[in-house]
């Protein structure tokens, strides 16, 4: 996994699937708010004029020259949870962001959000 202070250097990078398919261009990284680590990340998907954002679990993400690779499976990807580009995650969606991925959901002790975008 790479650093989070790294994250920024990262926005534009190819995203791929297990099988080294191309899922997308990373755009943004979300960090879980209880640890500061990565957890999930935008994906730019779509033809021009028509993008918009998936959501990917970054748990078992591995960097390679150029690129980030995911363990989803590129179909699973583009099945997730969109976002416009220029959108934000809202509260009520972000737990369809987990449940897509079968990752537990739990917001903290006081009821915030679970994810930061950084």
């Amino acid at each position: 996994m790479f650093p989070a202070e790294n994250l920024r250097d990262w926005r534009g990078e190819k995203v791929l699937d297990p099988d080294g398919g191309k899922i997308g261009d990373l755009e943004a990284v979300y960090v879980d708010t209880a640890t500061d680590h990565p957890a999930f990340a935008t994906v730019r998907i779509g033809m021009i004029g028509r993008h918009k954002l998936v959501f990917v679990p970054l748990d078992g993400a591995t960097v390679l020259p150029g690129a980030l690779r995911v363990r989803y499976e590129k179909k699973m990807v583009n099945e997730a949870p969109t976002i416009d580009l220029d959108g934000e995650l809202t509260a009520v969606d972000e737990p369809r962001v987990f449940a897509h991925y079968n990752l537990p959901y739990q917001t903290g002790t006081a009821g915030e959000r679970r994810l930061a975008r950084r």
